[in-house]
């Protein structure tokens, strides 16, 4: 009756944040920070506000594929204060790489300082009416990545979003990574396989330079979603270079619907969880 305790009806626990996605990938240069600002922006296309929480230790790279690289972060009495990665102020940013001084800069805390660092940068950015915030986090196979995702699941985040490639090694590394999920509780919201073929920027053809296919077997093999392919476009390429919105500059091609079809998977997906 009365005395029951009143259930949280926001999945999420961070204040003003409603759902958490996490990327992750088994090992680094899949393209998981591609991933990770390409959705985020797809979402923005879609009408979500978003937010992006860059804790890559590794060396985190979201800055300058969303333009950002020499912003600085304000501080409020609240917690730091994210920024504004589009006009529209649908996508906001928190980055590692904002808090250290020069981009050359490896982040080298170690131990205790560097959980109470992770612990501080999740709960103390001020985030407001985020939609979906994506954390990406550091690859798979580090010391980091195993701290940095302890930490996270006490965000209750709705799931992850795993990046592969797809050749067969790449994929060796995301059993491990699907492994630690399962054992961690994480939910998988679905594999990403990432420069699934290249496509041509004269002539929109897609041609596969490794195998394909492999992500999606994995998927099935495994019981989670397949969430989609993503070819290598060039222009993709450049438009990280430069910091530019690939999905709103080149909307009618492979990469982006492919990106733009993702994104509403996963909107679809969490939605149907909550009703149930």
């Amino acid at each position: 009756g009365a005395t029951k305790m009143a259930t949280n009806t926001s999945p999420s626990i961070l204040p003003g944040v409603d759902h958490i996605l996490l990327v992750l990938s088994g090992k680094g240069g899949v393209g998981k920070s591609t991933i990770a600002t390409q959705l985020a922006f797809s979402l923005a296309q879609l009408g979500r506000k978003v937010g992006v929480l860059d804790v890559d230790l590794c060396g985190p790279s979201i800055p300058k594929m969303l333009n950002l690289e020499n912003e600085e972060v304000h501080q409020c009495p609240e917690g730091w204060l994210p920024v504004y990665a589009d006009k529209d102020k649908k996508i906001a940013v928190m980055s590692l790489a904002f808090l250290l001084q020069s981009r050359e800069d490896a982040v080298v805390w170690r131990g205790p300082k560097k959980n109470a660092m992770i612990k501080q940068f999740l709960t103390d950015v001020v985030w407001s009416n985020v939609d979906y915030l994506i954390i990406d986090t550091p690859p798979g196979t580090s010391d980091e990545h195993i701290t940095v995702v302890e930490n996270l699941v006490s965000l209750n985040p709705d799931g992850v979003i795993l990046v592969s490639t797809p050749q067969g090694v790449a994929l060796a590394d995301v059993q491990r990574e699907l492994t630690f999920c399962q054992r961690t509780k994480l939910n998988v919201l679905g594999l990403v396989e990432n420069m699934s073929g290249y496509v041509c920027p004269h002539c929109a053809e897609c041609t596969n330079i490794f195998s394909t296919g492999g992500g999606e077997s994995f998927a099935s093999e495994n019981n989670i979603p397949f969430l989609g392919r993503v070819p290598l476009d060039p222009n993709l390429t450049l438009s990280l270079e430069e910091g530019k919105s690939f999905i709103e500059l080149f909307k009618g091609s492979p990469s982006a619907e492919s990106m733009i079809k993702i994104a509403k998977q996963l909107i679809g997906s969490i939605n149907s969880k909550q009703m149930m």
